[in-house]
């Protein structure tokens, strides 16, 4: 099958029933007859389909505009433009966890082998990691958007060609509307990605670089501000917000990436010492640095609350490998209890599930009405661990809390592939509350709807 003629009809035949061998029924040629007469399969099949039919609001992505893709040309951002950038996001760690060295992953990514060669060093890995969430996203992309089966010497070599074919003026409109029933996608770029299909991809402001200690000048270059205070910086956050927070969906913050997320509200005298050593390249100390980013974190913060934007904030397992420091990790639900506690009128919409301390996220979305949990990255991290997270959450917190989709890519191939194994764990875990008798299938039905599109069309105002 070529890839232009792939519909949203073959990403149902090829959904994560099919592949994975779960035995949901309605799902075309994977059904299991044996299943229809076991007791509860009617359930299980509307259930099934109203998930299959129901368009997701993807809440989290890294995509860059089309366009660029379009005209790329041997490279993409660091890696090679061809059919390797399709696992460069994420499923490249799983490489390395298995075995291939570092050096062998920078050539494997690069522009500098044949084809042959490119396979040859993946080969010996692809059944150690196939499996994994990561990898099972990337058999999922290879069927609904290629129609191949696996990776093969052979199929490789299609691919290859494949991969190019499907890249032309409106292939992301295809990709996430028709085929992965996507309705929209909202893009975090740093610092914001202006774009070009403002009802397909919408943008957060990422504001890291206004606040940590990475932080950016180039923010006061645009802004067209000279810095010589604390003042002056605020200004520049102001104009940042004022500005973007017109277009923005919301402003997204990875602060968690190199910091606890314990920020103590600090008032401005007490960091415009700091700041002033920041200004001059001085030295600081880790409490020194501490101070002024709290004092930033607030500002910005109070800032968006002010524009009535939520405030996205990374949280649980780490990108990459080999450098995750889960001691940090694990300290994430008590910090963000004091943030939700300090700041009631701020919306904090928590990623990843915390994964992998998801029951402590479940009682924060219980106990503080500003904390919404949104599931993006969860289904590829640990598919059983989201669809237990989610079966967990609507009998413990209300269902307005929580958004249960964003693919986290930035090669846009991959997030219908991603769409599936969300849909086979939402219907998983819907299926399971109904056969255990804590919802009815009518309630299970409404919830579909509410968890799926309605929750982040009403939060974010779309």
């Amino acid at each position: 099958m070529k890839p232009k003629d792939l519909k949203r009809r073959d990403f149902f035949r090829y959904s994560a029933f099919g592949l994975t061998g779960a035995s949901l029924t309605g799902m075309g040629s994977s059904c299991d007859a044996a299943e229809h007469r076991s007791k509860g399969a009617g359930k299980n099949n509307s259930l099934a389909q109203k998930v299959l039919e129901t368009p997701l609001i993807d809440t989290h992505e890294h995509l860059m505009n089309e366009s660029e893709r379009v005209r790329a040309g041997e490279k993409i951002w660091n890696n090679a433009n061809d059919w390797t950038f399709l696992l460069s996001h994420y499923f490249d760690s799983d490489l390395v966890v298995a075995g291939m060295s570092q050096a062998d992953h920078e050539r494997f990514f690069s522009t500098d082998l044949s084809l042959l060669e490119k396979w040859k060093l993946f080969e010996p890995f692809w059944p150690f990691v196939k499996y994994t969430g990561y990898g099972l996203n990337v058999r999922h992309t290879l069927k609904v958007v290629y129609g191949i089966d696996d990776l093969t010497w052979e199929t490789v070599k299609k691919l290859q060609t494949a991969y190019h074919e499907v890249i032309k003026p409106g292939f992301y409109r295809h990709l996430l509307r028709d085929i992965g029933n996507i309705e929209s996608c909202q893009v975090n770029l740093w610092p914001f990605l202006e774009s070009e299909q403002p009802d397909l991809l919408m943008s957060d402001l990422h504001i890291s670089g206004m606040i940590e200690e990475n932080w950016d000048p180039q923010f006061a270059r645009v802004a067209g501000l000279t810095v010589k205070t604390l003042e002056d910086w605020h200004r520049v956050i102001d104009y940042w917000i004022s500005t973007y927070g017109k277009k923005a969906v919301a402003v997204k913050s990875t602060m968690a990436y190199h910091r606890d997320l314990d920020c103590v509200p600090t008032p401005a005298e007490a960091a415009e010492k700091v700041f002033q050593k920041k200004i001059q390249k001085e030295p600081m100390t880790s409490a020194e640095q501490k101070v002024l980013e709290d004092h930033l974190f607030w500002y910005a913060v109070g800032r968006a609350a002010e524009m009535g934007l939520p405030v996205k904030l990374h949280t649980g397992y780490y990108v990459g490998h080999g450098q995750m420091p889960l001691r940090r990790v694990r300290g994430n639900p008590a910090a963000i209890c004091e943030l939700c506690r300090h700041s009631p009128e701020t919306r904090f919409v928590l990623f990843h599930i915390c994964y992998p301390y998801y029951e402590e996220m479940l009682s924060i979305a219980k106990h503080y009405p500003n904390a919404y949990m949104d599931m993006c990255w969860s289904w590829i991290i640990n598919p059983l661990a989201a669809k237990d997270f989610l079966k967990k959450f609507l009998v413990t917190a209300p269902a307005n809390k929580i958004f249960t989709f964003g693919g986290d890519y930035i090669p846009v191939e991959l997030v219908p592939g991603h769409a599936v194994i969300a849909r086979q764990g939402i219907t998983q875990a819907l299926s399971e509350l109904v056969d255990e008798r804590w919802l009815s299938l009518n309630e299970a039905m409404k919830l579909a709807d509410l968890i799926m599109h309605q929750n982040a069309r009403d939060l974010y105002k779309l």
